[in-house]
């Protein structure tokens, strides 16, 4: 890691309070540890802890406001959902050429139809699917949007959705799959490794997150296990490619190239695992 405010400057420390990477020039120790500058200020009246609540709330939500990935995802997913009921047999039976050509199918797949590797990740089954998991994307996306950038994140996106269908393919070949579930949990796997590093960008809940969408998995019929254990699995390991094994910052362009080639590598290997599972080998 590398410290926030001197990106030269490498530190194993980081903020109790925010989680930010710091150097020891910008540490300042607190009974409850080390704390950045911005949380090293000595404790506000209860009436200044109201009206900074208010402040960090509306800024959180102007921030939010600016993943512009993030909404142009979802407004693709939408838009696709739109078209695809259009050319259907109603709201919650989506159906024509846009799904039947984008749909993950194992034996089409090894026929030639690569592109079912990613198109299957922006198409929907009913207007619920589309619902939970357009807010999923909404609640975790952001905040992983703001923190890594809009080229990283619709890197990892990509990656995990490619992931994702590897998983799929996997678990069942011959299944119709559709949906960014896969994609979703990549987001939650690299969040996952961001709090292993001390980077917080959950909160601290990615795991508690993890778990009851894993229990949701294996409990609700028609959910793709292997492809939430893919994208998982992806997402969690472009996100440790982005930050060096934990070495670096994942955000920082000076050591972002390798991290990006290794994102890259990770979705060469998923189409690869599609590659040998549809083929036969795996």
């Amino acid at each position: 890691m590398y410290c926030y405010r001197h990106p030269d400057r490498e530190t194993g420390l980081s903020c109790s309070d925010c989680g930010r990477p710091i150097c020891t020039d910008c540490m300042t120790a607190a009974p409850v540890g080390l704390r950045c500058p911005e949380h090293a200020t000595h404790r506000p009246k209860p009436a200044q802890v109201a009206r900074t609540a208010a402040r960090t709330v509306g800024r959180a939500g102007l921030s939010a406001r600016n993943a512009y990935v993030t909404q142009a995802l979802i407004a693709i997913n939408v838009g696709v959902y739109i078209l695809t009921v259009v050319q259907g047999a109603g709201l919650n039976s989506p159906g024509g050429n846009v799904f039947s050509k984008g749909l993950l199918f194992g034996p089409l797949v090894a026929d030639g139809d690569w592109w079912r590797l990613i198109t299957s990740a922006f198409l929907h089954a009913n207007l619920l699917h589309l619902l939970f998991n357009m807010l999923a994307l909404w609640w975790f996306g952001a905040p992983i949007e703001l923190f890594l950038g809009r080229a990283r994140f619709v890197l990892l996106y990509l990656v995990s959705g490619l992931a994702g269908s590897a998983g799929a393919l996997l678990a069942s070949p011959t299944a119709a799959t559709v949906g960014a579930s896969g994609a979703i949990f990549g987001i939650l796997g690299a969040a996952l490794v961001l709090e292993r590093q001390r980077m917080y960008v959950l909160g601290g809940s990615a795991l508690t997150i993890i778990v009851i969408n894993i229990v949701f998995t294996f409990t609700v019929s028609g959910i793709s296990v292997g492809g939430h254990f893919g994208g998982l699995v992806g997402g969690g390991l472009a996100m440790l490619a982005l930050s060096h094994f934990g070495r670096t910052h994942p955000t920082y362009g000076r050591n972002g190239l390798p991290g990006i080639v290794g994102v890259i590598v990770v979705g060469a290997i998923a189409v690869l695992v599609s590659y040998w599972k549809v083929k036969g080998i795996v």
